[in-house]
């Protein structure tokens, strides 16, 4: 549905707030990292994993909405893609009244990128991704508290992950330039500060020295990373699916059946 025909042509009816900061991509890649050193930041709030985009396009397309996504996209009409950026930034703002930026890090975002495009076309999109076999590997270890079965089986783990990786190729074709910040977890943890400004110059701030020590930063965070991000940097978990790669055949099986992505990241 997305196709670049169609991300042009539907340009225009949404709204140009550069208030929100979405955050996307596999659980357990690092993104709670990410949203911590920009929730430091003093204008920045960080929300964590919320589900306002999903309710605000419920609200506008109603209760179904979730079944008629990507096709509804085709018929939808600027004051539509304008209404759903009004109820999406309506419940963002509730969150801070005083933050220039607020991050969303619901990682299920990842199938919404164009469509948030289309409705919020200068929000910030930054797509954190981390070794393949790291990721997974990490996943399959935890006990997600809300329902990720694709996390309970090796097999099936390497081919959702190579259907995200499927999925970020689509829309690096068709995003425009500057739409999409990727962000790798190795690359970060190896050289923190200029990665850390990097992130932060994205989402057009200057830099603070307060998302240097990121850890030191009091908020609530509820997620798999919460004990994590409150220690300061670290490098263990760089390679860690190494001692057990005897153990992972069926997610390596999977993962080298799978076409992979232009990340550069290799197994």
């Amino acid at each position: 549905m997305f196709t670049p025909e169609l991300m042009r042509n539907k340009q225009g009816g949404g709204d140009p707030s550069e208030l929100p900061i979405f955050i996307v991509g596999m659980a357990r890649s690092g993104s709670t990292l990410v949203e911590q050193v920009l929730a430091s930041h003093p204008k920045v709030f960080g929300a964590g994993e919320i589900t306002d985009f999903s309710r605000a396009t419920s609200r506008i397309w109603g209760p179904d909405a979730a079944e008629r996504f990507p096709e509804a996209i085709a018929s939808a009409t600027p004051e539509q893609r304008g209404a759903l950026a009004t109820q999406y930034l309506g419940g963002l703002r509730a969150r801070s009244q005083s933050a220039e930026r607020i991050t969303d890090k619901a990682l299920g975002n990842i199938q919404c990128v164009g469509l948030i495009h289309l409705v919020l076309p200068r929000a910030r999109i930054i797509h954190v991704r981390r070794d393949p076999v790291d990721t997974c590997l990490s996943a399959f270890s935890k006990l997600f508290t809300q329902a990720q079965p694709h996390t309970f089986d090796l097999g099936e783990l390497g081919r959702y992950y190579g259907a995200y990786e499927i999925l970020m190729a689509h829309w690096r074709r068709v995003l425009p330039e500057g739409a999409l910040l990727e962000v790798d977890y190795e690359r970060l943890v190896a050289d923190f500060e200029p990665q850390a400004r990097r992130i932060v110059d994205y989402v057009g701030l200057a830099w603070d020295e307060r998302c240097a020590v990121f850890h030191e930063t009091q908020r609530a965070v509820r997620t798999a990373s919460a004990t994590q991000v409150r220690q300061p940097l670290y490098q263990s978990a760089v390679g860690r699916s190494g001692p057990y790669r005897a153990l992972l055949t069926p997610l390596l099986d999977a993962l080298g059946a799978e076409p992979h992505s232009e990340s550069g990241i290799r197994l």
